[in-house]
């Protein structure tokens, strides 16, 4: 897997994720609220393969 998903872009999917598994650990939202398992392991792991498919690159380039 090569990196994909910038500084930026991966802190806002973990703390997006984190929210929404907050909120549906919570009775806040619904079942759905689990959908924030999917961005924060992008985020953890620099990784997202919709990125892939769609030719989409946030990271910096390397030298």
């Amino acid at each position: 897997m090569k990196t994909n998903v910038g500084s930026l872009d991966r802190i806002l999917r973990i703390v997006a994720g984190l929210v929404l598994i907050a909120l549906a650990a919570t009775g806040i939202v619904g079942v759905w609220g689990w959908i924030g398992v999917i961005p924060l392991l992008t985020g953890i792991f620099r990784f997202c393969p919709a990125y892939t498919l769609l030719g989409m690159n946030t990271c910096p380039m390397k030298k």
